[in-house]
């Protein structure tokens, strides 16, 4: 919940964020990808980080709990209000419902009812307004402005990135050989968060950001040397949609991640596929997009290269119909 110059967190800040959301979020497994029917070969140099299995169903959730475990401000006690594809609002509301911090969450038209009925599970206030999460966001700002609250930006809060960047102090813990990491990019606060930690502990490590073709935010952006905005969005996957990152992202991105690679909605729900009829792995569109830059062949690994894909989020893009 921080200001617009905010500085970005450092891996001191990552551990710092593991100790505070210690017990509130899971710990997720490193799965083995091999044994695999399809694709063997690629699955004999996979590693999964399921996130997939994480509480509300992405990372989101280790952002979310760090930022409301942190140091409070005087607004937060006013209550949070955020806007969100999906996730991040899920991570806010189940935030909030461990606190005791009322939590109102904007969401664009194209969020799922599924996810719209989970966060008023948790007891968020929804509020439905927008077509793309910008529009969302804009509107989440002008009430946090009228009611006095705090406003939680989904991937630019440096306790946000932080708490992302836990996913990588987890794998590289366990799984220290690993050679490079696939990442799904939206906003950005997920690769952030592991490309801060992971360069501090492994500077040699390849970190792979992975964006849908209709929605190329970072591409574009590192293409103009600069944060840049998308003229439209087309593709389904919802959480991998803003129009615009952050300059803290880019700094962070620009810096730190050897390349994106593009990869298209069939390629995603292909991966998904993949991963329920392989592992058991059920996920959405966004949680295989990491997956889906190695079987589409937009990320060929050398061979003995170890890398692991961060499954993001759970859904049911791989089984559905």
């Amino acid at each position: 919940m921080a200001g617009p110059e905010a500085a970005p967190p450092t891996l001191d800040d990552v551990r710092r964020a593991a100790e505070r959301i210690r017990g509130l979020v899971r710990h997720t497994p490193l799965l083995e990808a091999a044994p695999a029917r399809e694709h063997a070969v690629i699955a004999a140099q996979l590693v999964l980080k399921l996130e997939s299995l994480q509480v509300t169903g992405s990372f989101k959730a280790r952002g979310a709990c760090n930022a409301f475990a942190a140091p409070p401000s005087a607004a937060l006690t006013q209550g949070v209000v955020t806007a969100s594809g999906g996730n991040h609002g899920l991570a806010v509301a189940y935030a909030g419902w461990i606190s005791g911090v009322p939590a109102t969450i904007y969401l664009p038209t194209t969020v799922p009812a599924d996810k719209r009925r989970k966060l008023q599970a948790w007891g968020a206030q929804v509020v439905v307004e927008g077509n793309v999460w910008d529009d969302s966001n804009a509107a989440a700002l002008r009430h946090a402005a009228r009611h006095g609250m705090a406003y939680l930006h989904p991937f630019a809060d440096p306790l946000v990135i932080a708490g992302q960047g836990t996913v990588a102090t987890e794998i590289l813990d366990a799984a220290p050989d690993v050679d490079t990491l696939l990442v799904a990019i939206g906003g950005g606060g997920l690769i952030s968060g592991i490309a801060v930690a992971a360069r501090a502990m492994k500077p040699g490590i390849r970190i792979i950001g992975v964006e849908p073709t209709g929605a190329p935010t970072l591409l574009r952006s590192l293409e103009a040397g600069r944060p840049a905005v998308l003229d439209r969005i087309d593709t389904a996957a919802g959480t991998l949609a803003p129009r615009s990152t952050d300059p803290l992202n880019f700094g962070i991105i620009q810096r730190s991640v050897e390349r994106i690679v593009l990869v298209s909605d069939m390629a995603m729900r292909e991966a998904a596929a993949w991963l329920w009829f392989e592992h058991g792995v059920a996920a959405e569109l966004s949680g295989a997009a990491s997956v889906a830059a190695l079987l589409s062949g937009r990320y060929q690994p050398a061979p003995e290269e170890r890398v692991c894909a961060v499954v993001c989020g759970a859904g049911t893009d791989g089984w559905a119909g």
